[in-house]
């Protein structure tokens, strides 16, 4: 029989970050063992910066942390989280 993983993948979506992005970095501070890897993405060219952005997480370890980061992050002004756990 083979073995099943579980990858947990979060994606946040920020729709103010100029108001939103301290308050998203101290939770993900707060979480950061539980973050294997992130990916930041946003429209930033010459001249403009968008002031909206994505950030993509692979998370790891403790399945309940996963769901309490999700959790305060959609409490916070503008900013909308949902995670999947990936069985392979």
């Amino acid at each position: 029989m083979k073995d099943i993983t579980v990858r947990t993948v979060m994606a946040i979506l920020i729709d103010n970050r100029e108001v939103s992005a301290t308050k998203v970095q101290e939770l993900l501070t707060e979480y950061g063992c539980y973050i294997k890897t992130r990916l930041g993405l946003h429209e930033g060219v010459p001249n403009y910066c968008s002031n909206s952005g994505l950030i993509i997480l692979e998370l790891v370890d403790d399945e309940k942390k996963h769901e309490e980061l999700c959790k305060k992050l959609n409490e916070v002004s503008g900013v909308k989280a949902d995670f999947m756990r990936l069985h392979f």
